[in-house]
C-alpha cells in the first residue's frame, strides 16, 4: 500500500469521522496511519508492529472482518473494534481498523428510538426483528413496524447487547430471540429465517463468528 496516497487521503477525511473513534490503516507487518479519536486512543504510532492479539492481527490471521472486545492487555485499556482486511490478487495486503471505547453495558439501557415518517418511538430492545442497512442509514424491524436511525450499522453494532443482537452480513444485524430456522446455503452460509418470515442471509464473512456465537 502506498503510505503517502493513505496519509493524505485519510488527513482530508478525517474531519468526517465519528469524533469518539479511532481510525488505524496497517500493512501486513505495521501500522502506516492512525488518527485518535477523543474518547479512547491506544496511542499507536506509524511504525508500530502489529500487537498480538489485537483485533487488526486476528483479521489478517482469519482473512476476515473481525469485531471485538479486547481487555486492557494489548493496549493498556480495554476497547472495541472492527477491522477489515485489504485484499490484493486475493491475498490480505493491510486492513482499516475502527476503535471504539469498551463496549458499554447494556445493563439500564433495554429501548431502541426510531423515527417513522415525522415522529419518534422508543422500541424495547426485544421487540427488534433486525436492522438492516439502507441509503446511509439503518432500517429497524420490529414487531411492532419499522423506523429509521440515522447511525450506521457498525455504530449501532458497538451500543447494542452481545447477549441479543449478532452481525450475521454487512447489511444486517439481526436480533437471536427472533431467529426461527438456520438453513444451510451455498459457500458455506447460511439463511435465516425469522420469526416474521423475513429471510436473512449470513455471509462467509461473518458465518464463522455467527455459529460461534450460537454454538453450533
Amino acid at each position: 500500500m502506498n503510505k503517502v496516497t493513505i496519509v493524505s487521503v485519510m488527513n482530508l477525511l478525517k474531519e468526517q469521522l465519528p469524533p469518539y473513534t479511532s481510525i488505524a490503516i496497517a500493512d501486513k507487518e505495521e501500522f502506516i496511519y492512525y488518527h485518535p479519536g477523543k474518547l479512547v486512543d491506544l496511542r499507536i504510532q506509524s511504525g508500530d508492529p502489529i500487537r498480538e492479539g489485537s483485533v487488526t492481527q486476528k483479521a489478517i490471521r482469519e482473512k476476515q472482518e473481525v469485531s471485538q472486545y479486547i481487555d486492557s492487555e494489548v493496549y493498556g485499556l480495554p476497547y472495541y473494534a472492527v477491522s477489515k482486511p485489504l485484499f490484493e490478487d486475493g491475498e490480505v495486503i493491510g486492513t482499516v481498523t475502527t476503535i471504539f471505547p469498551a463496549k458499554p453495558s447494556p445493563i439500564g439501557r433495554n429501548f431502541f428510538t426510531i423515527k417513522s415518517e415525522d415522529r419518534w418511538y422508543t422500541i424495547p430492545y426485544e421487540d427488534i426483528v433486525y436492522l438492516e442497512s439502507e441509503n446511509r442509514k439503518t432500517k429497524v424491524q420490529a414487531m411492532s413496524g419499522n423506523g429509521y436511525h440515522k447511525m450506521n450499522l457498525t455504530e449501532l453494532e458497538f451500543m447494542l447487547p452481545d447477549d441479543l443482537f449478532i452481525r450475521v452480513h454487512r447489511s444486517y444485524i439481526v436480533n437471536v430471540s427472533h431467529i426461527q430456522e438456520i438453513q444451510p446455503d451455498s459457500h458455506s452460509t447460511f439463511l435465516l429465517i425469522m420469526k416474521d418470515r423475513t429471510k436473512i442471509p449470513v455471509s462467509q464473512t461473518y458465518s464463522s463468528s455467527f455459529r460461534k456465537a450460537l454454538n453450533y
